[in-house]
């Protein structure tokens, strides 16, 4: 979506919709049943949820445009990240206990991520344009990171003995949190300020330039970004209990409810990385998906630590031995994708039969 052009009505409506669908709500003190009356609410509760979440995801790129990379993509980034949050926390503090929630969206997130949207864009870039270069030491830094999280926060738990798996204790929790905050503001600090030129490719094609955008563009967008943002976290409480009924009435298995969180966030970004991948930008496309992965671990988790301990819930968050040997997987195959700073079809096409693979054990475990 270029910001050149004007503002898409759908910018705009779809976060006053979604004001005005909550406004609604509370006036009447609708609840949600899986009646005729009820199928409906849920079917225009999730179109104007992901056109909330598209708009968001627009606003935050119309601000990535003026302030530039690697800036832009941690506006992308954060904004997803408030709202995957926003749903878990809503979710799994909802009468129905969901101590698994956190640690089946955050993997989801990691395998559609690192799987499924890297795959597509180096398959998509490979067709198009034989190979695609990228930074390599930028690459390496986004897996070293993302490596040490995954493996702290979703498969350490499976061997702590201070409680029985695949949970933490209250301390061994609040120390993964402080850690992992810790090491996701040094990548931050790393991105941002001591080596900003490994996350910028140099352009071959004459694109890329900055957006030169008027001042009155730039400041609507971030007064909409905000509401749109607000207007997810409001709607977070009636989307969970569409979530659990239409869960249990097709009788979908536990991981399903953070595969559909996940790709409610991770849609618009991953058309955001898509398109740069057709563009020839896959640095772009690497900083977007490794990014919202590294954001997901690094903010989520913490977040969620926080609120599950200040409402007495449970968090599971160790993987089951399945979980470990798809995450054991994409790290190796993620090491051999970024270990030239070259790229070609043939591994964007590993990368997704693994996320067939996963998908496929989710329903049929």
């Amino acid at each position: 979506m270029s910001v050149h052009s004007p503002m898409p009505r759908s910018a705009w409506i779809f976060p006053a919709l979604a004001v005005l669908l909550f406004m609604a709500v509370g006036a009447t003190d609708y609840a949600f049943t899986l009646s005729l009356g009820g199928l409906v609410f849920a079917t225009v509760l999730l179109v104007i949820l992901f056109g909330t979440v598209f708009a968001a995801v627009h606003h935050a790129e119309v601000i990535a445009e003026r302030v530039g990379e690697p800036y832009g993509t941690l506006v992308l980034t954060l904004s997803v990240t408030i709202i995957e949050v926003a749903l878990i926390t809503t979710i799994m503090l909802g009468a129905k206990p969901a101590p698994q929630l956190a640690r089946d969206t955050v993997f989801a997130v990691v395998m559609i991520v690192c799987n499924g949207l890297v795959g597509l864009c180096i398959f998509i870039g490979g067709l198009r344009y034989r190979e695609q270069g990228f930074q390599l030491s930028g690459a390496n830094v986004y897996l070293s990171v993302l490596f040490a999280l995954a493996t702290i926060t979703l498969i350490m738990p499976n061997y702590t003995t201070t409680t029985p798996g695949p949970a933490y204790s209250a301390v061994q929790l609040g120390f993964v949190d402080v850690v992992t905050l810790a090491l996701y503001g040094v990548f931050l600090y790393t991105q941002t300020v001591l080596h900003k030129d490994y996350f910028v490719h140099e352009r071959t094609d004459g694109e890329g330039a900055g957006a030169h955008l008027s001042g009155r563009i730039f400041w609507l967008s971030v007064a909409l970004l905000l509401v749109s943002l607000l207007a997810v976290v409001l709607l977070a409480k009636k989307f969970s209990l569409v979530v659990d009924a239409v869960g249990a009435k097709i009788g979908a298995p536990p991981a399903f409810a953070g595969l559909l969180v996940a790709v409610l966030i991770l849609l618009p970004e991953g058309v955001a990385a898509v398109s740069a991948a057709r563009k020839n930008d896959l640095q772009k496309s690497i900083n977007l998906a490794l990014g919202s992965s590294l954001a997901t671990i690094g903010l989520t988790i913490p977040a969620v630590g926080v609120a599950t301990y200040a409402f007495d819930k449970e968090l599971e968050l160790g993987l089951n031995e399945q979980g470990i040997v798809l995450l054991a997987l994409t790290f190796f195959l993620s090491m051999l994708t970024f270990g030239t700073g070259r790229t070609n079809v043939l591994f964007g096409l590993v990368h997704l039969v693994v996320f067939a693979v996963y998908v496929f054990m989710v329903f049929v475990p």
